[in-house]
């Protein structure tokens, strides 16, 4: 590991982020029945009753949903994040407006099981994501999984890009992620909005707007036992892992759902508790060993752009 450079400049006196939390995610797939099917089988999720004509939506049966599903070529339409309050959306809503970002008003279907009055904006990133911040929603449905057949929350998103140092600047010097890791060759960034290591992660694939994947917690190594025996009992392959990434320290597996989603389960994720510490992104080398400390083989889907 090297700790000499950093990937982009943030100012100290930046408002930050903290104590937000990924919210939901959509995909647009080319067959909503087989994958609605698959994440019920297979992560135990539940089709909430408020789903929208030609919209499925899924969660874990209470509380707000965590993926929305429409039908046609598959695509990421739209990723989400949750707030602690009001303000927060308004302080942010005031950055992005400052830098010339165009703000809309966040479609009120998207914050159902809302605590309190809904808030919510929607923006577009520099690669074209559309990207929503809400206030707090109910969660009453996370933390209660049947160990080894649900997962315990949606954890973070990491997405493709053609630019990764451009959208690192925008979600930390504009929309005020904080930079906790990255590959020295800039090819791989890891952002935090919560205690998490990463809620967001920004990874070189060589085009924009593509999704690499997105995670789940599991609550301990115990979990990951019973979940690749059952991943196996249910005839879906394992893709990459089991197996600990350097940055974030997090246990992972890997697999897809029909549509070709890469989903990851993951554990034991290294937490910030002091945001008054000065800490300074760490720079992990361009090797199979820094995604994974165990060794062994790199992910079958993902083709870095640039080769160290």
């Amino acid at each position: 590991m090297n700790n000499n450079r950093l990937l982009i400049d943030t100012s100290p006196s930046q408002q930050k982020l903290s104590g937000t939390r990924v919210s939901h995610i959509g995909f647009r797939v080319p067959d909503i029945e087989a994958t609605t099917v698959f994440y019920q089988r297979v992560l135990g999720m539940a089709v909430h009753e408020n789903s929208l004509e030609g919209v499925v939506r899924l969660g874990w049966g209470s509380g707000h949903h965590v993926i929305e599903l429409t039908s046609g070529k598959y695509a990421l339409t739209h990723f989400g994040f949750e707030t602690q309050d009001s303000e927060s959306i308004n302080a942010l809503q005031s950055r992005l407006e400052d830098a010339n970002v165009v703000v809309r008003a966040l479609d009120a279907a998207y914050m159902d099981a809302a605590v309190g009055d809904p808030q919510g904006i929607e923006f577009e990133d520099p690669d074209g994501n559309r990207v929503h911040f809400h206030t707090a929603m109910d969660h009453l449905g996370e933390h209660q999984a049947d160990i080894g057949r649900r997962p315990i929350r949606f954890q973070h998103t990491t997405v493709g890009s053609d630019d990764v140092k451009r959208m690192v600047a925008f979600y930390a010097n504009i929309v005020g992620f904080s930079l906790s890791d990255q590959l020295s060759n800039g090819n791989f960034a890891w952002l935090r909005s919560d205690r998490d290591h990463h809620t967001l992660a920004v990874v070189d694939i060589g085009m924009r707007g593509q999704l690499d994947h997105y995670s789940f917690d599991l609550s301990e190594w115990e979990d990951f036992k019973q979940w690749c025996d059952r991943l196996t009992d249910l005839n879906v392959e394992v893709t990459w892992g089991p197996g600990r990434h350097g940055p974030g320290n997090n246990l992972f597996v890997f697999f897809d759902d029909p549509a070709g989603t890469h989903i990851e389960l993951s554990a034991e994720m290294e937490k910030f508790h002091d945001d008054l510490v000065t800490y300074v992104p760490r720079l992990w080398e361009p090797t199979p060993r820094s995604v994974n400390l165990w060794g062994g083989q790199l992910s079958k889907f993902r083709k870095m752009a640039k080769e160290a």
